[in-house]
């Protein structure tokens, strides 16, 4: 399983586990890290890809070209969309869109990218549902449904409103769409977990960063609950 977090924060853990599991060995290949190491009994290669979804992309196809991986899992934080999804819940994507993608003067739909035949790309439902039951597990709180990405930090009602009344969106990040578009172009399953770290709204900046690293780690320690489950 190819495992990718954007920020250091959002892979730390995770890079923890692996190196109490053994020895990991590091490739460096498009300026990423990829630590191949095991976590349970799971073999696994942790990458923090870089924050965008042209990183996020081009990590994901060297996971499946290089590495050969049967699985892609997204890891990290989002701003909340919807007023019962609060700081520090977890939000598991039913599939996800990229929310910038707009050639609707052509005729196609919002999010919808000229040449592909759909607009949100399906994420795994086993997959979704083991990282849904390992939550359960822990106590986490959490929710199901859309992600929407883009190369954009949303931070004002206006673009909130906009995301939420033109793809009912759960949560907003920069990543996961990309991935599950990668994930879709190769028939190789995918999972995108988020932890919410803010309500893209800009009402907690304040105290951004202090939400953020707690949200990656809950994040991280998800998908730890979840590999050892599995094993």
């Amino acid at each position: 399983m190819g495992i990718i977090g954007a920020m250091d924060v959002e892979i730390a853990l995770l890079r923890e586990e692996m190196a109490k599991a053994g020895a990991v060995k590091i490739t460096r290949i498009a300026g990423m890290e990829f630590n191949v190491g095991t976590i349970g009994n799971a073999t696994v290669i942790v990458v923090q890809c870089g924050v965008g979804m042209v990183n996020a992309a081009t990590c994901a196809q060297v996971l499946v070209d290089r590495f050969g991986v049967g699985a892609l899992l997204n890891t990290g934080i989002a701003g909340s969309l919807d007023a019962s999804i609060n700081i520090g819940d977890i939000v598991v994507a039913d599939d996800a869109v990229n929310h910038i993608m707009d050639v609707c003067n052509l005729g196609y739909a919002a999010g919808q990218t000229p040449g592909l035949d759909t607009m949100a790309f399906p994420c795994s439902p086993a997959l979704s549902k083991s990282v849904v039951a390992a939550a359960s597990a822990i106590g986490a709180t959490t929710h199901t449904g859309r992600v929407a990405s883009g190369d954009r930090f949303v931070r004002d009602n206006f673009e909130k409103q906009r995301i939420i009344e033109t793809f009912g969106a759960k949560c907003c990040e920069m990543e996961g769409a990309a991935i599950a578009q990668v994930a879709w172009a190769n028939g190789v399953p995918c999972a995108i977990v988020r932890a919410i770290s803010d309500k893209a709204d800009g009402s907690s900046s304040m105290d951004y960063p202090t939400f953020e690293a707690q949200a990656a780690r809950n994040s991280a320690a998800l998908v730890i609950a979840m590999l050892k489950r599995q094993g």
